[in-house]
């Protein structure tokens, strides 16, 4: 007779949908008090897409920065100059090329994402005092579970070539480092 902690098939599908359930469960308030939060200082959707590139890949050519919002250059210089105006980014040409248009982050274009954080975390340490201390052992231990099992799954994604370039450079990057890539966060945990 073999006796294991795991339960059975359908239980563990069952727990698996609870989860997801659980981990992905976000009212239209609390997305609506999310965007307000966001959109403080009524920087927009695209801003904050743009800014998101921007940490992401670095200064980036005006056209392909474009290309990866999927707009036109002419769209994407009326956003830059806007964001420009506010101080969130910065143009400079190119060494090689003076043709080149590069968009950069500034330290205000920085600052937006490094708020957002130090408002979230401390939404989530309000949210963790109401935790017991057992409550609050077995959620680390859980979620670093799954830091653990997205870091094999997306190892895995590496070796068979079915990750970007981009997201190569940002899986070698230490998590928190300067330089390295945050993926937007769920409310209750990252996605897989």
């Amino acid at each position: 007779m073999t006796f294991s902690n795991e339960p059975p098939p359908d239980s563990r599908n069952a727990l698996i949908a609870e989860l997801v359930d659980e981990m992905t469960s976000w009212s239209p308030r609390e997305r609506m008090l999310a965007f307000r939060s966001w959109l403080k200082g009524s920087l927009s959707l695209i801003h904050l897409h743009v800014l998101t590139v921007l940490e992401s890949d670095g200064a980036l050519p005006m056209s392909r920065l474009a290309e990866t919002l999927d707009v036109s250059v002419a769209s994407t210089t009326g956003i830059v100059s806007r964001m420009e105006e506010r101080g969130l980014v910065a143009r400079s040409h190119g060494e090689a090329d003076r043709r080149v248009v590069l968009v950069q982050l500034t330290e205000s274009g920085v600052a937006i994402f490094r708020d957002m954080t130090e408002h979230r975390r401390q939404h989530l340490a309000t949210v963790f005092e109401r935790l017991t201390d057992d409550e609050l052992t077995a959620l680390l231990t859980g979620l670093r579970a799954m830091r653990s099992a997205r870091l094999a799954i997306h190892a895995e994604k590496l070796e068979s070539g079915l990750v970007s370039v981009t997201l190569r450079a940002a899986a070698a990057a230490k998590p928190g480092a300067p330089g390295s890539v945050k993926a937007p966060s769920t409310p209750a945990g990252d996605d897989a």
